[in-house]
């Protein structure tokens, strides 16, 4: 039996978010303002140290940025590989990724730091004096990266990468409303053409941004796969948010018939293998391949992720981030029901924010070398607290999420959710999964 399409509408009323939203836009701004000022005042009153709280801006601005950097992944990709399903989402990916020009700004506090020569408690190869004072080994270790790891370079790589994802998040956003204004194809085809340097550029400042902000936290610590791991973190983060936009547009009133079932089981599919699985793969291959070398200055990384609490959060990460929702999502049928895909795209998201907290928080003791066995060093540090429960992490975390999306939704508000005049766009209306 043939069943009748249903009818879509592309006009303003269905395409438009209009004055839907401003409310929305304004209490999430609060809500952020609010947890940020929060998250001050308790540092002020001794509630966190300084240190600490920088690590934790560090790691939730972060989390923040690699939503952009996942939606830029989504935009150039489609272009790149000229997919045709996914015109009926892009608009949304590009409005996030847009945010690219603006986040940055979350980066000021450790120029100030790193410029003012206070940042050696959270990269201490800024300060090499205190660094040699403390860990001696760990020290003659940085001396040879010091062409590399010193205060004017890192702040030049810094400002290319903020250039690059700022430049291609807006780039990408123009010519896509550009093309919404004629019927000329040419847009399109730019676009396309576009896409092979912004993922080349896009690998290559994702990589190197991961080991100047993640790697150099621990500055004697190296892996080569590391770039490549924080990648799959901008994938879980970046799908699962824009099915959470396409998801909540809807739920307000537009969209309706434009985004389908078929649309979000492929949005699905994508949250599932780069955003779950291919980073459950480059996770596993990286602690395989330096478990097994068993060299010092490499397994005292995962091994401060070992200590104490930190044992069971990497745990809880590995069954959170993996194991549940890969059986949870494994079957099509979750990821056609929006229900179940909400579900699913909110608890990765919380896990892309878990899995930079792992990456960013622990520290690797200075004395850990000087245990005879692995079992001396587990027992000394059995103590070892994560600090997840301090209030300050997830006020940051609110926060910046609040501001975020405030940003975010007057954005869309601001533009069409959908490109009319896209020449792939009949194809995405009609697009079927097989």
């Amino acid at each position: 039996m043939s069943h009748a399409s249903p009818t879509i509408d592309l006009t303003d009323r269905n395409i438009e978010l209009g004055s839907t939203g401003g409310t929305s836009r304004v209490v999430c701004l609060l809500v952020g303002v609010v947890c940020l000022a929060a998250a001050f005042l308790l540092v002020l009153i001794g509630q966190m140290d300084w240190t600490s709280f920088w690590k934790a801006w560090l790691q939730n601005w972060f989390f923040i940025l690699e939503i952009s950097l996942g939606a830029l992944f989504f935009v150039f990709i489609q272009h790149l590989t000229k997919a045709g399903w996914s015109t009926a989402i892009r608009r949304p990916a590009e409005v996030l990724a847009s945010n690219l020009n603006w986040l940055w700004i979350g980066f000021i506090p450790f120029a100030v730091l790193l410029i003012t020569g206070k940042a050696g408690h959270i990269f201490p190869w800024s300060d090499m004096e205190m660094l040699a004072s403390h860990n001696p080994a760990e020290a003659h270790l940085v001396e040879g990266k010091l062409a590399y790891l010193n205060m004017p370079f890192f702040m030049i790589r810094a400002v290319i990468y903020f250039v690059v994802w700022a430049f291609f998040g807006t780039w990408f956003l123009k010519a896509s409303l550009k093309q919404g204004r004629t019927d000329d194809s040419g847009p399109t085809r730019v676009m396309q053409k576009m896409a092979c340097p912004a993922a080349i550029l896009f690998g290559l400042t994702v990589t190197f941004a991961a080991f100047d902000w993640f790697m150099s936290l621990s500055p004697g610590w190296f892996s080569t796969m590391f770039g490549v791991y924080a990648f799959t973190g901008t994938a879980t983060c970046g799908f699962s948010v824009l099915i959470i936009t396409c998801i909540l547009l809807q739920r307000n009133g537009v969209m309706i018939n434009v985004i389908t079932r078929e649309h979000y089981q492929d949005m699905g599919k994508l949250m599932f293998g780069f955003g779950m699985v291919f980073w459950a793969y480059i996770g596993f291959s990286q602690y395989m391949l330096i478990w097994y070398a068993n060299i010092p200055e490499e397994t005292g990384w995962f091994l401060a992720r070992q200590l104490g609490d930190w044992g069971w959060f990497s745990a809880w990460l590995l069954f959170g981030h993996f194991c549940i929702p890969f059986v949870f999502l494994i079957s099509k049928h979750p990821k056609r029901d929006w229900k179940t895909l909400l579900l699913a795209a909110c608890w990765l998201l919380f896990f892309g924010w878990f899995d930079v907290y792992w990456l960013v928080m622990p520290v690797i003791p200075h004395d850990l070398a000087t245990f005879e066995t692995y079992d001396a060093a587990v027992q000394a540090y059995a103590s070892e607290s994560t600090g997840i429960g301090h209030p300050v992490n997830w006020l940051l975390m609110v926060g910046m999420l609040g501001i975020f999306a405030s940003a975010t939704i007057a954005r869309l508000r601001a533009h069409p959710l959908l490109c009319r005049k896209d020449p792939w766009l009949k194809d995405s209306l009609g697009f079927e999964n097989f």
